[in-house]
């Protein structure tokens, strides 16, 4: 790499396919208005489990005619076989990335990784990256000891991260606190995809919701992370373009940062 780079900003083009928009509406209509709206400025929309439930697999193929590739959020967490087929179906849908929790086990995360793998060489399709969720962005250590898990929410999902990658996985769904020590601790090309992630302008929806360990995109970027999740900090905003090019800014700032400091970024 050419020692210039810390200097040169990183194009808008190439930050924004690392911005995940989340379609958390309740419509096929509505999902539609936010994708052709924002089809130019985002990389990947997500998919999960109310409006697929809703619209089905229609609404993965829709957003595939806006020329944008999806995040299927469905989290599989069954027995290992059961989670294989699904996996399969998802890589048949064309989507470029679906997710189970490690929890789940090695051996499903293993077998589903082996399984859609060996289909999508046989059926010559583009083979999802598979992600594994760690610790949900809305539990707390509290919530943990509730469920039997003692340890402290960056161990446990620290440990997750490490199964998941000797089980094949390509990366993992973690807060962005745990981004800095899942680096560290599982390499570069181990991709880290962070939810719990809300803007710094000011004029950003405030209302509560479910996640409580967050940051800002800048932040995020700067730790390591590879693609940020954002929902309704964009989905509400009063121009969601503009708060999408907001967004893509303050990533591109963080990626700056962190290639300026050597081994920011694993």
């Amino acid at each position: 790499m050419s020692s210039r780079w810390p200097f040169l900003p990183p194009r808008p083009d190439s930050i924004r396919h690392r911005l995940i928009v989340a379609l958390d509406v309740e419509t096929f209509a509505e999902a539609e208005r936010l994708v052709a709206l924002l089809a130019k400025d985002v990389g990947v929309f997500k998919v999960g489990k109310q409006l697929f439930l809703h619209s089905g697999p229609e609404v993965v193929r829709m957003i595939h005619r806006y020329g944008v590739d999806v995040f299927l959020d469905l989290k599989f967490h069954d027995i290992p076989h059961t989670v294989a087929r699904a996996g399969i179906e998802a890589a048949r849908l064309g989507v470029r990335f679906f997710d189970l929790h490690a929890s789940g086990s090695f051996e499903m995360m293993e077998r589903t990784h082996a399984e859609v793998t060996r289909v999508c060489r046989r059926e010559a399709i583009r083979r999802p990256k598979i992600l594994a969720v760690t610790v949900l962005t809305s539990l707390r250590r509290s919530d943990l000891r509730r469920v039997g898990v003692a340890d402290e929410v960056e161990h446990q999902v620290v440990r997750l991260a490490r199964l998941a990658r000797k089980a094949g996985m390509d990366g993992v769904v973690t807060s962005p606190l745990e981004i800095a020590r899942i680096r560290r601790e599982c390499g570069r090309g181990f991709l880290i995809v962070t939810p719990g992630v809300r803007p710094a302008r000011r004029d950003a929806p405030a209302e509560p919701d479910d996640q409580k360990r967050i940051m800002t995109p800048e932040e995020a970027m700067r730790l390591g992370a590879d693609y940020l999740v954002l929902g309704r900090p964009i989905r509400d905003a009063r121009d969601p373009l503009s708060a999408v090019q907001e967004v893509v800014a303050e990533m591109a700032r963080g990626f700056l940062l962190a290639r300026a400091k050597p081994g920011m970024r694993g």
